[in-house]
C-alpha cells in the first residue's frame, strides 16, 4: 500500500512578519472553523475566521471542496489581509474548513499555514486543527527513521502521516487510529473529496463545539463564530468524540474513551476566549464577572476607581467594582490600530513602547487610588510598564488584582508560554512580584476562587479544568513522562 504524502505548497503570499512584541501575554496556538452543506461554504469560513481572529494573527488559510475537487488558499497576516472577495470566488464548494494560526508548535512561516493539504493514496485530504501534540516529536522522528519526509515544522502535518501509513478500510478508522497515537490537547477538522471528520482531545482541553444553519453543519472553536454567521450553537463535541459527516448523513462515533473527567484549558476562561462566547456551556463574561467579584471578597482594597487592562480584564474589573461599590471605569484604552508590528528604532523607544499599545486617561487617574485588574502575570515587564503608565499619569496609589493563580508553569497544549526560569512567579514570591511591577499591593486569586467562580457560571457537572500552568499538574501525561518532565501526574 502506497504510504506517500506529498504536500500542496502553491498558491502563496508573501510572508509577513512575526507577531512577537514586547507584550508579554500569553498566545493562543490557532483557531478552526468547518462548513458542511451551505453553497457559500468559503464566505462562512471567512466570517467565522473573523470571529476567531484573536486566536491567531499570523496566518489565515481556507480550503474547500467543489465537485469532488480542492480549491484552497493561505496567506500570512490577518485574515482580511489574506482574503478578498476574488479570493474567496476562487474557492467554491459546499464543504470547507477554515484556520487562523499563532505558532506555538513550529515556525511562523507560510509553509506552517493550514490547512495543510496533502495528495495521498485515497485523494486529497485536508487538515486543521487547534492545539499541541505533546508526543509529537517522537512521533515525526519515528516516521522519519521508516523513511517519512516532512515539509513543515507543524506537529499537524504528524498527524497526516500518521494517516497516509494507516492501512484500515477508511478515512475515519484511519482517523481514528492516528488519533489513539497522540498525547496532548487536540481540535481536528478534517476533509477529504467526500468527507468530513472532527474530533475532539480525550480530556476536551480545547474547546470545540457543534452548530447548525439550516440544513448545513459547522464546527468552530468558540461559539462567538456562530453568532457572526447567524448559526445556532448545537452542543459542545464531546472528550474523545469523532464527528463522520458524509452522502448517508452524520454519525457519531469515538476514538477513544473520554477521561474520567474533563481538563478544559482554565486560561479560556480566564484570557483567552472572547466574552460573548460560551466555553463548555459557560459564559465567558459571567464567570470573569464572578472571577472579579470574588477577587473583591478576598482581597478589598479601599480605593477610588477599578479599571480593568483591555480587552480581557474589563469583565472581571466590573465585577470587582460592583462587588466593592467602587466605581469602575475606564482608566486605560487600548490603541486598535497600531497593526501588527511597528517599528522599534532603540531600546529607549521599545521601552517606551507601550504607551503605542495602551494609554491611561489622566482624567480618570490622576490624585485618585486605583485598583488595575488583570488576567494575568507572564514576566512582569508589561505589568510594571501599565502600573507606571497610571502613575506617570497621576494615580497616587496602583493596587493589582489578577484573576489567575501565579503562572508558574510552561504549557504543553497550544499555549506559547515562555521557559519555567522566564516566568517571575516560578522563583519570585508575591511580595517580590509586587515590588518589582511596583504596585502597592498585589493579589492573584486562588485555584479555588477560579474553580468556584467558573462553576457558579453554569459549568456542567463533570466539568474540570487543566490548571498546569498553576500548579504544575499536566492531566494527559503518564507517571513516567510526568516525572521525566519533572512534574506532577494529575
Amino acid at each position: 500500500m502506497d504510504s506517500t504524502l506529498q504536500l500542496w505548497t502553491g498558491d502563496y503570499f508573501n510572508e509577513g512578519a512575526d507577531d512577537r512584541e514586547f507584550f508579554d501575554k500569553l498566545r493562543e496556538e490557532c483557531g478552526v472553523f468547518g462548513v458542511w452543506n451551505h453553497p457559500d461554504a468559503s464566505s462562512l469560513c471567512y466570517y467565522g475566521l473573523h470571529a476567531l481572529q484573536h486566536r491567531g494573527q499570523e496566518s489565515g488559510g481556507i480550503c474547500t471542496v467543489h465537485r469532488r475537487e480542492f480549491h484552497y488558499h493561505r496567506g500570512m497576516g490577518l485574515v482580511k489581509e489574506v482574503f478578498d472577495q476574488p479570493r474567496l470566488e476562487s474557492l467554491p464548494g459546499k464543504v470547507g474548513i477554515g484556520h487562523v494560526r499563532y505558532s506555538t508548535a513550529g515556525e511562523s512561516k507560510l509553509a506552517n499555514a493550514q490547512p495543510l493539504v496533502f495528495k495521498w493514496r485515497d485523494g486529497d485530504l485536508a487538515i486543521a486543527t487547534n492545539g499541541n501534540i505533546v508526543n509529537a516529536p517522537d512521533i515525526r522522528r519515528e516516521l522519519e527513521e521508516a523513511g517519512s519526509i516532512f515539509q513543515t515544522t507543524s506537529d499537524t502535518e504528524v498527524v497526516a502521516h500518521l494517516i497516509a501509513r494507516s492501512k484500515a478500510p477508511s478515512i475515519e478508522e484511519a482517523v481514528k487510529e492516528s488519533l489513539r497515537r497522540l498525547n496532548g490537547a487536540f481540535a481536528f477538522v478534517f476533509i477529504t473529496n467526500d468527507k468530513m471528520v472532527a474530533a475532539r482531545d480525550q480530556h476536551g482541553l480545547r474547546p470545540f463545539v457543534l452548530g447548525r444553519l439550516g440544513d448545513a453543519w459547522l464546527f468552530a472553536s468558540e461559539t462567538c463564530a456562530f453568532d457572526a454567521v447567524g448559526a445556532e450553537y448545537v452542543r459542545d463535541v464531546r472528550p474523545g468524540e469523532l464527528l463522520v459527516f458524509d452522502a448517508e448523513g452524520v454519525r457519531e462515533d469515538r476514538f477513544a474513551e473520554a477521561a474520567p473527567k474533563r481538563a478544559v484549558c482554565s486560561m479560556e476562561y480566564i484570557y483567552f476566549a472572547r466574552p460573548d462566547s460560551d466555553v463548555d456551556e459557560v459564559n465567558i463574561h459571567t464567570a470573569r464577572k464572578k472571577m472579579g467579584k470574588r477577587l473583591a471578597m478576598d482581597s478589598f482594597v479601599d480605593a477610588d476607581v477599578v479599571t480593568g487592562v483591555p480587552d480581557s480584564s474589563i469583565s472581571a474589573a466590573i465585577g470587582f467594582a460592583e462587588q466593592t461599590g467602587i466605581p469602575y471605569e475606564l482608566g486605560l484604552i487600548k490603541n486598535r490600530y497600531t497593526g501588527r508590528t511597528f517599528i522599534q528604532p532603540s531600546q529607549e523607544l521599545r521601552e517606551q513602547g507601550v504607551k503605542m499599545k495602551l494609554s491611561a486617561v489622566r482624567k480618570v487617574v490622576e490624585g485618585k487610588r486605583v485598583v488595575m485588574i488583570d488576567d494575568s502575570i507572564v514576566r512582569g515587564t508589561t505589568s510594571r510598564r501599565i502600573v507606571n503608565l497610571l502613575r506617570e499619569a497621576g494615580a497616587v496609589e496602583v493596587h493589582v488584582r489578577i484573576t489567575s493563580p501565579p503562572f508558574a508553569n510552561p504549557c504543553f497544549y497550544g499555549i506559547d508560554t515562555p521557559t519555567r526560569g522566564e516566568l517571575i512567579a516560578s522563583s519570585k514570591s508575591v511580595e517580590e512580584i509586587r515590588q518589582l511591577i511596583n504596585a502597592d499591593s498585589l493579589y492573584f486569586l486562588s485555584k479555588e476562587g477560579l474553580t468556584e467562580s467558573i462553576g457558579a457560571s453554569g459549568a456542567p457537572s463533570d466539568a474540570g479544568f487543566c490548571m498546569a500552568c498553576f500548579d504544575n499538574c499536566y492531566p494527559t501525561l503518564s507517571e513516567e513522562e510526568a516525572e521525566k518532565a519533572t512534574v506532577a501526574k494529575c
